[in-house]
């Protein structure tokens, strides 16, 4: 009667599912440390943190299975830190409160055009029915310029600040309002033109059409963190600056936290939709995450933001309104 009482009360599984659910358990609370700690050391780090979003869930769900089967430490172990990730990751699907913003209404699009391989028939399309303001392009081509204006862009935003370049290297901003070109940034592997949008009446923003290095390439991220460390930070006693181009980086990355730090807000995490994916388009290998973001100035409340797919690149456009505050 006592062995049968006694093999009842052993764990489902025995030892080698325990010794499986450990290694799980080292694996996410390595992965949840990268965030947690901010550490963007590596390349395959920085992969890594960009995936907090999946680890979160993936936490959440050993936790559960591992107190399930009864391995009390391990399941209350990773239960803790997947609620420290939930408390990170979460917010950003809830819209923030929104003050009334009085001023000039700006409507702002980025897309990656993948090596100038975009359809530029697509983009001058989302540009008419968004009715943008401002156009911020990534990997231009002197041949994606060319597509471009034969698909009408000159006509919705004459004005441009372009540093088109072949093998991706290239990126221009295009508005509906005059620009005069303004370097914002130190020089970078890919061009990163800034520019001031003379916006109606007597406020002006600055814009940066932003493109990092990848982190994930085999040189490492050394390149990538002097370059996000180069962004500009907001300047009060300047016009509002915006940021918006392909960051190769999430929001669980320290260095764009560091930079949100210094008076940004992220338009999508404003709105709720800090959670959808811009990268890859169309695939589900990589595991797509958020690297393409609009930074506005704090002190220009966010008032929608959409995604939206673009033929011929892996990235999706991100569409941003917001108001920018009347002196």
């Amino acid at each position: 009667m006592v062995d049968t009482e006694v093999r009842r009360r052993r764990r489902v599984g025995g030892g080698a599912l325990s010794t499986f659910i450990v290694l799980l358990t080292v694996v996410f609370l390595g992965a949840a440390g990268l965030r947690l700690l901010g550490i963007d050391g590596t390349r395959y780090m920085v992969a890594a943190t960009a995936l907090t979003p999946y680890t979160t869930a993936a936490g959440v769900l050993l936790g559960c299975l591992a107190l399930l089967l009864r391995r009390w430490a391990a399941g209350t172990v990773v239960l803790l830190v997947a609620v420290v990730l939930v408390a990170a990751v979460a917010p950003r699907a809830f819209p923030d409160s929104r003050p009334n913003g009085v001023g000039t209404e700006v409507r702002l699009m980025s897309v990656n055009m993948l090596f100038g391989q975009a359809d530029a028939v697509d983009i001058v399309t989302a540009v008419r029915e968004n009715d943008v303001d401002v156009l911020s392009l990534q990997e231009l081509s002197p041949e994606a310029v060319v597509a471009l204006d034969r698909a009408g862009l000159r006509g919705l935003l004459p004005h441009r600040v372009f540093q088109d370049e072949a093998d991706g290297l290239g990126s221009g901003i295009a508005s509906r309002h005059p620009l005069t070109a303004k370097t914002l940034t130190p020089p970078s592997t890919m061009r990163q033109p800034g520019a001031v949008v003379d916006l109606p009446g007597r406020q002006d923003i600055e814009v940066v059409a932003v493109h990092t290095s990848p982190p994930v390439e085999l040189a490492g991220p050394d390149a990538w963190q002097r370059e996000m460390a180069g962004l500009p930070k907001r300047d009060l006693n300047g016009p509002p600056r915006v940021l918006a181009g392909d960051f190769n980086a999430t929001l669980d990355h320290v260095t764009l936290r560091r930079l949100l730090s210094n008076g940004y807000v992220d338009a999508a995490d404003e709105v709720g939709a800090g959670l959808e994916p811009t990268w890859p388009a169309g695939r589900l290998w990589p595991p797509p995450v958020t690297i393409d973001h609009v930074l506005v100035d704090s002190r220009c409340p966010v008032d929608t933001y959409a995604v939206l797919a673009i033929a011929g690149t892996d990235h999706r456009a991100v569409v941003t309104k917001f108001v920018v505050p009347a002196l």
